[in-house]
């Protein structure tokens, strides 16, 4: 098979209302760089409502999307992560389904990567309309505790709208870590990277899929993906609690031996609650590194994909394509490689 020149990577998840427009901007903005040589991928990341039949009947009239149905919700990262294992572009566009992102940025990105020989385009946001005064700050605090505490340099105020060129995607997909921080990961490989600015726009339609328990989960695999600061942070805080507790045991035996009455139980008390705080403090950020190496030691296939509409050119790395999706749809396969995370066949229109 030719390689397309383009492949655009669109992670969804009740995303049944921005689907449509989608579809449109994302094809001009395609046509107009690539032509007829490129493809969009959708990934349906365990929606609840019509987001899945919808990729189909967009798929069923344009045989340039491509709609992969993963088995259940993985979460955006490990979505994203389906779609850039099946896709088989030259160059490729990581873009979020709401529109916040704009497609049009597509040309100047390209023009961007050709006149700087760069692998990898990022969007910097100069502006973030439509979002709380809360998620402002809190995202902005993020970032610049992460590029403190991360031991690679990871730009700020960048998501994962980017494209990247066909070898920096290789790179990425040798790297195959269940807990992902896709914007530190591409970061991580290297290679020239250069920033393009831009405004972020409203949401087209819906609401955030991102609460605050899901933005606390994918800060904590940021940080513990890219830093080993919090298991230092722990080592110091246990010297500073040793030499306090020198101090402290000086001071005991100096009443001791003057005759001094020790002042009891509510100093004491608060010794001890604040040493036993900082202790499980230490033991739940040691167990929080323990339970991903527990997590990366399994060597589950990343995703697990159900169904595809349409014709995915690229080959499962990570992940795995289910049989029945085969056989339901009565397609041929293609064997995969025998790799812990290549397994399964990907049924071909």
């Amino acid at each position: 098979m030719m390689a397309l020149s383009l492949s655009i990577i669109v992670p969804c998840y009740n995303e049944e209302a921005c689907l449509g427009e989608l579809h449109a901007r994302l094809s001009r903005a395609a046509r107009q760089v690539a032509g007829t040589s490129y493809e969009i991928v959708l990934v349906n990341d365990g929606s609840r409502d019509r987001s899945w039949e919808m990729m189909q009947a967009i798929a069923a009239t344009d045989p340039h999307l491509v709609a992969v149905n993963l088995s259940r919700n993985h979460g955006h990262q490990l979505a994203l992560t389906a779609g850039l294992d099946l896709c088989a572009g030259e160059r490729i566009l990581i873009i979020d389904a709401d529109l916040q992102d704009p497609p049009e940025l597509l040309a100047d990105m390209i023009a961007t990567m050709e006149s700087q020989r760069a692998d990898v385009v990022y969007a910097v946001r100069r502006a973030r309309a439509g979002e709380t005064a809360f998620k402002r700050s809190t995202a902005k605090l993020f970032y610049r505790l992460l590029s403190r505490m991360a031991e690679i340099e990871i730009p700020l105020d960048t998501g994962d709208f980017r494209l990247m060129s066909r070898r920096a995607l290789d790179a990425l997909l040798a790297l195959p870590e269940q807990a992902r921080f896709i914007r530190g990961m591409v970061a991580w490989v290297g290679f020239r990277q250069v920033p393009i600015a831009y405004d972020r726009a409203e949401r087209h339609a819906g609401q955030s899929k991102y609460p605050l328990s899901k933005m606390v989960r994918f800060a904590l695999d940021a940080v513990t993906g890219f830093s080993t600061a919090p298991l230092r942070m722990a080592s110091h805080i246990g010297l500073w609690l040793v030499a306090a507790s020198v101090l402290l045991l000086g001071y005991i035996a100096f009443g001791f031996f003057t005759g001094r009455a020790m002042q009891g139980w509510t100093s004491l008390m608060l010794v001890v609650v604040v040493l036993g705080a900082v202790q499980m403090f230490v033991l739940g950020m040691i167990g929080e590194y323990l339970g991903r190496l527990y997590i990366e030691s399994k060597r589950r296939p990343l995703y697990i994909v159900s169904d595809i509409a349409g014709h995915a050119g690229g080959q499962p790395q990570l992940g795995h394509v289910a049989h029945e999706a085969e056989a339901s749809q009565g397609t041929e396969t293609i064997a995969t490689s025998d790799t812990p995370g290549g397994r399964g066949n990907l049924p071909t229109a």
